[in-house]
């Protein structure tokens, strides 16, 4: 089979079944290292590569021509579906419940990473605020 066969059935399959509803996870250390060795062990399966071999990642990407990573498509797919959202009529369920907050204090000690909290995290990577989701231009 072709490198070309096999990275349209990693963009076909593979790369949509695995960031299915991605634009909603909370994307932690832990979810990130998952993601990478999945990729990277379709590429590394598809290019007949043991990991054995002790043959680095960029190498494997670059014999199969692979431009760009899961992580990439889910950073990008993230601040979309944030600005979707938060351009929605108000009263609409989708808004509501993005912007709702429980009611009381919270539990003891360090709070949890939130979806927002990366949304946030993603903009100020890219050097945007939030009122930027409402002008579709940029």
């Amino acid at each position: 089979m072709t490198t070309k066969k096999k990275t349209h059935i990693y963009h076909a399959i593979v790369k949509s079944t695995i960031t299915y509803v991605a634009e909603t996870w909370c994307l932690k250390a832990k979810t990130v290292a998952k993601l990478n060795s999945a990729e990277m062990d379709f590429w590394r399966r598809s290019a007949r590569i043991s990991r054995k071999d002790n043959i680095k990642n960029t190498v494997i990407k670059q014999k199969m021509n692979v431009t760009g990573s899961l992580l990439d498509d889910i950073k990008t797919k993230q601040p979309q579906c944030y600005g979707h959202v938060s351009r929605m009529e108000e009263g609409r369920l989708p808004k509501e419940v993005m912007e709702w907050r429980p009611p009381g204090r919270g539990k003891q000690g360090r709070p949890k990473r939130t979806w927002a909290d990366g949304i946030r995290g993603l903009m100020g990577e890219k050097g945007l605020i939030e009122d930027d989701w409402n002008d579709r231009s940029n």
